[in-house]
């Protein structure tokens, strides 16, 4: 069976629930699948029942030795090289020997960053940032193995941009790409990509069993005293979520009349920011900042709601747009990148230009007045959901794309 490593900064995370989805679709497929990440902290196990019914997935995730305080790093070395070796004889005496002659002595500094996946004896390596793979090329020589990287938006759209060789060494050589969608992948080649590189393009994906709403109705028209327009965004507090143009929209509505509440679901070092321009906008008494909530008290406060709205600057694709489509609810979201493939414009939702707090204040005061179409776009949403983003066919793309790099059958590749 080859064994698959994924490479992420956190595992599990409550913002990157598509990596543990992921992740367990994989092992389900039969794949020898382990994570290597920076830290794994069991409160956010906690977050996640489907992997607390699993406990011997935490021999799966492997947390890499720290990298600082320095000194830290220093004392732990030795205990680190020791370890390796022990696990990984073969695989520890194949690295020295491969990156002595480009390191020198320094390759025990970098056998010290590596020892995790040394000891995993990769057949693939898989980084799931583009962020994470910039100088860890060298590991496709030094460990025999193949090497994948995805781009999920931030990476190409603002990463690096004062470099024009910023992800050269990725373009040269890492094996094969993946990427969530068409415009990222142009994104990729504006960045210097060369066409022929081998890619996939597979979106994100949800578990759409837990995310069903039923048989939910929109029946009332909202945006009165007896009855609010309610809404609802999700997603970390960061400034390319665009959440100062989210308040300004929920500015307008209040001005021309239309009585609206708007709940925000997340953290984020913006908090600060974002509860001083709510405050400042006199938006206080109708604007809710839950913080981060669980994946059960997420699908609640959908259900709560009668629109989605993302007001972001800049995005690759949006999971939380994604569930909120499988939950019948329609969608008001800005140009964004991939943004524009995440939802069918006038279809499951509205998507309107960035920076554009009328347009967005326009489009919630329609779906406000109009419960038929907040219905219509809800169930095509659905309908959208299950056609593209199901956890099985993502699972199955990447099983495809994983034989491909290896060069072998699916069939040969699975347990």
């Amino acid at each position: 069976m080859k064994r698959i490593v994924i490479v992420i900064f956190s595992f599990p995370k409550l913002s990157e629930t598509f990596i543990v989805g992921k992740f367990l679709a994989l092992l389900d497929q039969g794949w020898d699948v382990h994570v290597v990440c920076g830290r794994s902290d069991p409160g956010e196990w906690r977050r996640f029942p489907e992997l607390m019914r699993r406990p011997d997935l935490h021999r799966r995730v492997h947390v890499m030795w720290p990298s600082s305080p320095r000194w830290l790093a220093g004392i732990l070395m030795p205990f680190s090289l020791a370890w390796c070796a022990i696990r990984a004889p073969r695989s520890v005496c194949d690295y020295l020997r491969r990156g002595v002659k480009q390191f020198g002595t320094g390759i025990l500094r970098r056998l010290y960053m590596d020892a995790e996946l040394v000891a995993l004896e990769p057949d693939l390596i898989h980084f799931e940032f583009g962020s994470i793979a910039v100088d860890r090329m060298r590991l496709k020589e030094l460990l025999g193995c193949k090497l994948l990287v995805s781009f999920r938006g931030y990476d190409l759209t603002f990463l690096g941009l004062d470099n024009p060789n910023y992800y050269s060494e990725v373009w040269d050589r890492a094996d094969g790409l993946h990427l969530l969608g068409s415009d990222l992948w142009g994104e990729a080649q504006r960045r210097g990509c060369p066409p022929a590189k081998l890619h996939a393009l597979i979106p994100p994906a949800i578990d759409l069993n837990f995310f069903d709403p039923g048989d939910r109705r929109h029946g009332d028209r909202a945006g009165a005293l007896d009855r609010p327009l309610r809404i609802l965004s999700v997603g970390r507090l960061e400034w390319k979520k665009g959440y100062e143009y989210g308040l300004a929209a929920i500015r307008i509505l209040r001005d021309r009349g239309v009585v609206c509440e708007y709940g925000v679901i997340g953290a984020g070092e913006h908090l600060e920011a974002i509860s001083f321009a709510r405050h400042q906008m006199g938006l206080d008494d109708i604007v809710y900042l839950w913080g981060p909530q669980s994946r059960t008290e997420v699908k609640d406060r959908m259900l709560w709601a009668d629109v989605m709205l993302h007001s972001a600057t800049a995005e690759g694709f949006c999971n939380a747009v994604i569930e909120a489509q499988a939950m019948k609810l329609p969608v008001v979201c800005t140009d964004a990148h991939g943004l524009q493939e995440n939802i069918a414009d006038g279809e499951t939702g509205f998507a309107v230009p960035r920076r554009n707090p009328n347009a967005l204040a326009d489009k919630l005061e329609r779906l406000a007045q109009d419960a038929d179409l907040r219905q219509r776009m809800g169930e095509a949403g659905r309908r959208r959901a299950l056609a593209r983003f199901r956890l099985e066919d993502q699972a199955e793309a990447f099983s495809r794309l994983y034989s491909t790099l290896l060069g072998e059958n699916k069939e040969e590749s699975v347990a």
